[in-house]
């Protein structure tokens, strides 16, 4: 989000001129967790298997999450601005929905 401060200058001398300067600060953009959801039905293979086709995440952290979402009943998948969180959710629901799994998966902002 873009703050914008104005600041105008007068002369006092003969009250005419304005001169306007606009400073610009930008914000950076909300992070969106996308989390996974313990069920009883998908497989924890599959679990690991999407977070290294999705995530991008090497085996040994893929297996480290999975166990934690089956641990703990979620797990973090990773971190991103919305549009990515968003699309990374559909193909981990589009994935789980075309191997018949329950897998939930979830988009919350970063605090």
């Amino acid at each position: 989000m873009a703050k914008s401060n104005t600041h105008k200058i007068l002369d006092s001398s003969s009250n005419t001129g304005t001169k306007t300067r606009t400073h610009l600060r930008l914000s950076p953009p909300v992070q969106w967790k996308v989390i996974l959801h313990n069920d009883d039905f998908t497989t924890q293979d599959f679990v690991v298997w999407i977070l290294q086709s999705v995530f991008r995440k090497p085996e040994p952290e893929a297996v480290r999450i999975m166990l934690e979402v089956h641990r703990k009943g979620k797990g973090l998948a990773g971190i991103y601005p919305f549009d990515i969180a968003d699309t990374k959710a559909s193909q981990v629901k589009a994935m789980a929905e075309a191997k018949e799994f329950p897998l939930l998966c979830t988009l919350e902002p970063e605090a």
